[in-house]
């Protein structure tokens, strides 16, 4: 039996070699027909930390890691655009117009 492959966002990375990646998809209502977001959060292991917060990644089944790793980073599809403060903060003119 082939092993199965997700692509989700990773949303934490505070764990050594673990992320936490979810896996969001829109799902019918079977009365009212609307759809509606279902996630899945999977805990996958990431040998090398090459992940991080808001990255697009692919994840395979794996054997059991741990008590909840079940999953194995294989790539990073896209990774995220997150910019630092002090990028996103205009730099101060010379005339030091900081103040009132």
């Amino acid at each position: 039996m082939p092993k199965r492959e997700l692509i989700g966002q990773v949303t934490s990375d505070k764990m050594q070699k673990t992320r936490v990646v979810e896996i969001s998809r829109k799902v019918r209502h079977p009365k009212y027909g609307k759809f509606v977001r279902h996630r899945t959060v999977c805990h996958v292991h990431d040998e090398n930390n090459q992940s991080a917060i808001g990255d697009t990644v692919r994840i395979v089944e794996s054997r059991p890691l741990s008590r909840t790793k079940r999953w194995q980073l294989v790539e990073v599809i896209a990774k995220s655009g997150d910019v630092s403060l002090k990028d996103a903060l205009p730099a101060e003119d010379a005339a030091g117009a900081g103040g009132v």
